[in-house]
């Protein structure tokens, strides 16, 4: 990014010499010295410039706690006080003074709480566990308290065990016997612990402090910075998906643009992997494994196969499971490419009428040859949707995670005269107004963006642009993810090395160094960018934003930047255009749909609690899949009654006169229309009926389908270029 690689000179040469300054006479550890460097890095480079105090110590402690122990299981109410009293308000001068004690004798009290309560599990799994009917326990125990003592926590373990094997006797994909299951499990648990060494513990120990600061600010050892360098390449083979801990599962972060698992399609963001298996060989539970490990068994060759039985995210009951099979590939530049589609449907007056859609997976840019870019890719497909008269057009972000500032300020200018379109604020309170230069115009018709929970970073700074000059208007989740902050790698060798350690394997500091702001003034941070109309999705979920994440920085403004509004802003007729998508949701069944799973899950989020009485599980289950199976009848009846014709525009045929179509009447796609039975429906319908993407285009995506009759509006009522004579385009082959 442009801003923050201008500044690093800037933030080296201020923070050597208190790097130098704070060593004291006798030789450290290359282990110390990275630690010492750490502190400082974050003490005077992190945007906060937050020094390292009694309580950022007090904080640092904690978020180190329960970095080690999420779930609040192993440790006792009593163990934390008694750390508090002993590191509280000490552990910030422990890191500036190159002291790693602290961060051994906290783990090696974690390892004997491990140990001890493991040895209790096994005990437990000797005989039955009896529980009284009416007994429950908590879905997530995140924001849970420690057990007041160990007596607490034997009857807590003992619900938690129970859980454990009803889970695994519900499952309609056994592994083995759930007491063996549950037994090898937490061996593999105390095993992974036992096998952190130092160095392990100090990188659990450096995370921590990185993340008291901000979620995004992360130490990266030198595997995870090799890792750090496959990713930003693109050229790792695997399923392309990123991945965290939570809970004792790898839970699925966000999908690579283009990978084998976003094209699928049948897996999804907070989706948690229970179990994987190599082609078609048996499952073997990855629950409580290192997230290395989980990874590494993910991983492989181009062309084999890869099977994940995931517990869903939207999933009533953690014994809900299911397989997905993914080739793995390697995940290239071409497979985040933007590419659009022209969709012919007919209006309220039954007429036909051209919309255009436009696909962003990504904010790319090929650094090296400066041939390929998302401005020059959009740029290409608008030039020929402007060719095929399209009346309106939509930005579909809804999967967007950001990628490079310097084109998403480009890409704004496409829609836009030249002006400011982000604000940027450093550390050091300078403001700098990114501008787009190019006084030229490629789009200038109707422009609705289509946002998501998922739309992030570079998509909410295009986003808040458009939608702050009133040229576009921004429907979807009510908010975007709300990343507005920038980070920088910088590598800890840099300093170390001045003193005598090895520059090669001190890893590197993720540091947030500066914040976004809109045109308007307004951060991205936290709050995102709002919706100018809300549609009903299941992804619509503060959990799935930037205030989930802890430590988050704050949301506030600086001084609106000058700017000049559109002619026509959009928003004058947003009351009428919520009036008539809202009559629209009403009447749709696939919106009734969504209506009903958000409130099913927002109540067991809100509970957070879930029954140990097995029949009450099984009736719960049993609900579940009756839904679906009557859901799918329900909408094979209805297929075939949408008119509705969609053709592909890629890179590769911008320029053809033939265009594929991958959507028309009465079948599902193109590529995919076999009909499903309904007794199957239940395992299909997230295949057939999600909302994927990529090649196997979703035939029902009520959201898409709405954005389009919103835009249809959008352009009648804006008195847009009239297409009621519209025709195939071009010559389209099927």
């Amino acid at each position: 990014m442009k801003h923050s690689t201008c500044r690093l000179p800037v933030v080296f040469a201020t923070l050597l010499p208190l790097a130098l300054a704070v060593q004291p006479l006798q030789a450290k550890s290359d282990l110390e010295q990275v630690e010492v460097s750490v502190g400082r890095l974050l003490e005077e480079g992190h945007y906060t410039h937050q020094s390292l105090n009694d309580e950022v110590s007090k904080k640092f402690l904690r978020t180190y706690l329960e970095l080690l122990d999420f779930s609040h299981l192993f440790f006792t109410q009593q163990d934390v006080d008694a750390l508090y009293a002993k590191y509280g308000t000490s552990i910030d001068d422990d890191v500036l003074l190159g002291n790693l004690k602290p961060a051994y004798e906290i783990y090696e009290l974690y390892q004997k709480r491990v140990d001890n309560r493991v040895a209790k599990v096994k005990e437990l799994l000797n005989g039955p566990i009896e529980v009284k009917p009416d007994t429950t326990i908590e879905l997530s125990r995140q924001k849970a308290p420690w057990p007041k003592d160990e007596a607490e926590a034997d009857e807590m373990w003992r619900a938690r065990i129970a859980n454990e094997l009803l889970q695994e006797k519900l499952s309609e994909h056994p592994i083995e016997p759930g007491p063996q299951l549950v037994a090898r499990r937490y061996d593999r648990l105390m095993r992974n612990v036992h096998e952190e060494d130092q160095p392990e513990q100090v990188k659990l120990f450096l995370a921590a402090l990185a993340q008291t600061y901000d979620p995004h600010s992360e130490y990266l050892s030198k595997a995870d910075l090799k890792n750090f360098s496959i990713n930003m390449g693109l050229s790792l083979v695997g399923i392309g998906a990123m991945l965290r801990t939570e809970d004792g599962y790898a839970k699925i972060e966000s999908l690579v643009p283009g990978g084998p698992a976003q094209k699928a399609g049948s897996i999804k963001v907070g989706d948690r992997i229970t179990a994987v298996a190599q082609g078609a060989a048996e499952f073997a539970d990855v629950r409580d494994m290192r997230l290395d490990k989980v990874v590494e068994m993910i991983r492989g060759k181009k062309g084999t196969k890869v099977r994940l039985l995931v517990i869903p995210s939207d999933a009533p009951d953690p014994s809900k499971r299911k397989t997905i099979e993914l080739v793995r590939d390697e995940i290239k530049l071409k497979d985040q490419e933007a590419r659009a589609d022209i969709i012919i449907k007919k209006d309220k007056n039954g007429e036909p009428v051209k919309l255009g859609w436009l696909t962003l997976p990504s904010f790319y840019a090929d650094m090296e040859r400066h041939q390929k870019s998302t401005t020059k890719d959009v740029l290409q497909l608008l030039k020929r949707l402007k060719k095929e008269n399209v009346g309106g057009l939509v930005v579909d972000l809804r999967r967007n995670g950001g990628g490079s500032l310097e084109e998403a300020i480009a890409l704004t200018g496409l829609f836009l005269k030249s002006g400011p379109v982000v604000q940027t604020k450093g550390s050091n309170g300078n403001i700098v107004v990114s501008s787009d230069p190019d006084p030229g115009i490629a789009y200038t018709g109707p422009l609705v963006v289509l946002t998501s929970r998922q739309s992030a970073s570079a998509s909410e700074i295009f986003a808040a642009a458009l939608q702050d000059y009133g040229r576009a208007l921004v429907v979807g989740d009510k908010n975007t993810f709300g990343k507005g902050t920038v980070q920088t790698i910088l590598e800890i060798g840099r300093f170390t090395s001045l003193l005598g350690s090895s520059s090669q394997e001190d890893g590197a500091l993720k540091l947030t160094i500066q914040k976004f702001y809109r045109v308007a003034g307004g951060s991205t941070q936290l709050h995102g960018v709002a919706s100018d109309i809300v549609l009903p999705s299941l992804t619509d979920l503060p959990e799935f934003g930037e205030g989930s994440l802890k430590n988050a920085l704050p949301y506030d403004e600086v001084p609106k930047a000058r700017y000049t509004k559109w002619g026509e802003p959009p928003q004058i007729f947003t009351e009428e255009l919520k009036r008539r998508s809202e009559a629209r949701v009403k009447e749709s069944p696939e919106f009734h749909y969504v209506l009903e799973d958000m409130e099913r899950l927002r109540r067991k989020l809100d509970e957070n609690r879930i029954s140990l009485n097995e029949e009450a599980r099984r009736a719960e289950l049993s609900e579940d899949k009756m839904r679906k199976e009557l859901r799918a009848k329900d909408r094979l009846a209805r297929q075939g009654t949408d008119d509705t014709k969609i053709y592909r525009l890629t890179l590769d045929t911008v320029d053809k006169p033939n265009l594929q179509l991958v959507m028309f009447p009465g079948k599902l796609t193109a590529a995919n229309n076999s009909k499903v039975a309904p007794e199957a429906a239940s395992d299909a319908e997230t295949d057939i009926f999600g909302t994927g993407d990529g090649t196997k285009e979703p035939a029902l995506d009520p959201v898409r389908d709405e954005a389009l009759s919103i835009l249809g509006d959008l352009v009648d009522l804006s008195a847009g270029p009239k297409t009621a004579s519209a025709t195939t385009p071009a010559t389209a082959t099927p």
